[in-house]
Formats: C-alpha cells, sequence, structure tokens
C-alpha cells in the first residue's frame, strides 16, 4: 500500500512539473516556431533611404503580438514586433489585432467553425483569466486590457489611439521629436460580438477601432474567404456593418469571403480596408482577392495593406520583394490605395522585423518608386483613412 502511494506521489509531482513547463515554456517555444525572421544579411539602407524613412509617417495595418505571453515593453530577441523594436524602425501607427477564435486545421482553403478552437488552447495554457477561456468577447478585451497595461508600462513610449485628435496629438509630439508609437486596437473577425450587437459598445470601450467581420471561417456575421461556402453577409451582419458603417470605426474586409466584401460595398458608402493581403496579379493565390474587387475596394477611398509572407508575396518576402509586390499594386489599384499590412506575429514567417523597416524604404525607392509613392505607401494613405474614419 505504501509503495502504491509513493507511487501516486512520484506521478502527480512528474504531473506537476509537466504542467509547470508547460505554462512556463510551451507558449514561448510555440510562438518561436511560429513567428520566426528567417536569417538574413543586413539589407542595404542608403543615407537617401534612411533620411527618407527618418520623414516619414510609417504605419501597419495589422500585426498580432497581444496573442501572445511576450513583454511588449522590453525588446525581445524572438518574435517580430515589440514596442522598442517599432520605435527602432520608425513605426508612428500600429495596429494590434485581438485574435480570439481559429480553428486547427488552419488553412487558406476550406475551414470548420466547429473545428477544435487552438486560442481556448492557448488561452489556458498562458494563463489568460479564466473569463476569457469560454468567451470570445472576454478574449477581445483581455488583449485591449494588455496593449493598454503596455503603454502605462512604456515610459511614454506608445500611446493607444483611438480619435482623430488623439492621432493629431501623437504626430504633433512626434513632429517635436519625441520617440513615440500610437497603437490603434482591432479585431480579427466579428466574432467576439458573440451574436449580440450590444456587445458592440464593450468592444468600443475596450478601445478597438479596426473591425475585421471574418477569420479563417465562417461567422455569425457571414461568410469567410477560407470557410465552406462563400456566404455573403447574414441579416446580423448586415446589421453589425450598418452599425459599423455609422461609427467612427474602420471596417476591414481581410478574411472575408468575396461575397461579403461585396455585399459591404453595395450597402456603404465608406472607406474600406484589406488590412494584410497580396496582389492577386502578382501572386494569383485564394488569399489575394481578384483585382477587379481591390479596384472596387480602393474605389471607396480606402487602402490594401500589403503582407510580408510567402503565401501572399509567392514566396518573395525580402524587403526588395515587398516592394515589387508594391509597385504590382499601384498599377493595380493606384499609388493612392496602397498601404503595409505585414501580419507580423500572425503565425508567419518574415525576412525581416519592424525594426528593420529602413531596408523597406530603401527597396521601394530602388524599384524605381518617388520620394512622394514611397510615403504614401510607408503610411500616408494609412493616416489618409484614419482621418477620415475616426473623428
Amino acid at each position: 500500500m505504501r509503495l502504491i502511494f509513493r507511487l501516486f506521489v512520484f506521478l502527480l509531482v512528474l504531473a506537476v512539473i509537466g504542467l509547470v513547463g508547460l505554462v512556463t515554456f510551451g507558449p514561448a517555444y510555440v510562438e518561436k516556431s511560429r513567428n520566426r525572421v528567417a536569417a538574413h544579411d543586413p539589407y542595404p539602407v542608403s543615407d537617401a533611404a534612411r533620411a527618407l524613412h527618418e520623414s516619414l509617417v510609417v504605419g501597419d495595418w495589422h500585426a498580432d503580438p497581444l496573442l501572445w505571453n511576450r513583454d511588449l515593453a522590453e525588446r525581445s530577441d524572438y518574435g517580430q514586433v515589440d514596442i522598442p523594436r517599432l520605435i527602432e524602425g520608425g513605426v508612428a501607427l500600429q495596429v494590434f489585432t485581438a485574435v480570439t477564435k481559429s480553428p486547427a486545421g488552419q488553412n487558406y482553403d476550406s475551414n470548420s467553425a466547429e473545428a477544435f478552437d487552438t486560442i481556448t488552447a492557448l488561452a489556458v495554457a498562458q494563463l489568460w483569466p479564466p473569463r476569457t477561456w469560454g468567451s470570445l468577447k472576454e478574449r477581445a478585451i483581455y488583449q485591449a486590457d494588455k496593449l493598454h497595461r503596455f503603454a502605462a508600462r512604456s515610459d511614454g513610449q506608445l500611446r493607444v489611439i483611438r480619435t482623430a485628435a488623439e492621432l493629431d496629438a501623437l504626430l504633433a509630439a512626434r513632429a517635436e521629436g519625441q520617440a513615440i508609437v500610437g497603437g490603434i486596437l482591432g479585431i480579427e473577425g466579428g466574432h467576439p460580438l458573440e451574436g449580440d450587437l450590444a456587445n458592440l459598445d464593450d468592444l468600443l470601450a475596450a478601445g478597438h477601432r479596426v473591425f475585421g467581420l471574418q477569420h479563417f471561417f465562417d461567422n455569425d456575421l457571414g461568410g469567410s474567404l477560407h470557410g465552406v461556402g462563400n456566404h455573403g453577409l447574414t441579416d446580423f451582419g448586415r446589421e453589425v456593418v450598418a452599425a459599423l458603417a455609422d461609427l467612427p470605426v474602420i471596417i476591414d474586409l481581410a478574411h472575408s469571403s468575396p461575397a461579403v466584401a461585396r455585399d459591404v460595398l453595395a450597402m456603404t458608402d465608406v472607406p474600406l480596408v484589406v488590412s494584410h493581403t497580396g496582389v492577386h496579379g502578382h501572386c494569383p493565390v485564394k488569399r489575394n482577392f481578384p483585382d477587379t474587387l481591390m479596384q472596387q475596394i480602393a474605389a471607396t477611398g480606402g487602402v490594401i495593406g500589403l503582407g510580408y509572407w510567402a503565401e501572399v508575396a509567392c514566396d518573395d518576402i525580402t524587403p526588395a520583394g515587398i516592394a515589387r509586390m508594391a509597385v504590382a499594386a499601384i498599377a493595380v489599384v493606384g499609388e493612392d490605395h496602397v498601404s503595409l499590412g505585414s501580419d507580423f506575429d500572425g503565425s508567419v514567417e518574415t525576412a525581416f522585423d519592424t525594426s528593420e523597416l529602413p531596408a523597406l524604404t530603401h527597396a521601394l525607392l530602388a524599384a524605381g518608386l518617388t520620394e512622394a509613392q514611397v510615403a504614401k505607401i510607408m503610411g500616408g494613405n494609412m493616416l489618409r483613412v484614419l482621418r477620415a474614419r475616426l473623428g
């Protein structure tokens, strides 16, 4: 009997050690494997490119570091975004998106909304508050709270931006030489509404201002680009889109089905955004909307944000490769409708992190773009849409 008890205690200790190891080291191991920066020699940055970069308002429509348990107030040796690296890269505006649900086996072709949700497992493993384990709305609010806490601990290097007045104040501070970046919150898919439009007030109060409609699965707003039927907006989806169009927020069509995108185009008269994507004519894959649809989105006064990962850029993810994609995007939608949408820390491998963005400015100039065109792509076009919508 004593031997059995000792064996039980031994197994219990092993289980506790295993659990502690999983919580302590597991999430960091997962992130390191999912958000890699490919090894590379330093990219060229000419004196002219560096001088131009320092004069720019640089903005990025999409990054997901709030999903992970990294301290964004500290410079990390893994992942792709944190506050010190944003400052080092000269970034003025970064959208931080809350990821709240993602199906196991995630792919670009077809995913079931009923598939095992990997974010639930990640929330538990990272010891997020229990209220987040069963509520997608609470996950979005918790990630927003994380950004507010990082801002409070950043010694003034990060401000959370919710209004046009706050945006203008940030830009004025940067013009005076302050090393500061503005963080804008968003949700990746409308499922944190949990089917109730009243929950929109809670998400707005948390600070969210960029609203994606879908992620990798069909939801109660409508069809995903990666869902099971290219469905359009549901009645609830139309109700949500109508509400968003009347609010000082940005509607994001990334991951929505083409049918949803066309429904939104038909029922709104506001600048629309595809926050992180590629150009179909440059890289003809399902993840990139057809060029004609992108042109309709651009015609709203909106923009497309160019991503930095292989599937949207057809494998050329160096700064020179992203610059070539930007040239192709200008040919499709025009220079006033191209932005950056890295998808940093979104379970993608990139060839540079946010601290290396001067190399992208160099690559855009080397690709033959003018300084004025580079200024638009690197952040000017994003700034125009934000000012039009934030109010």
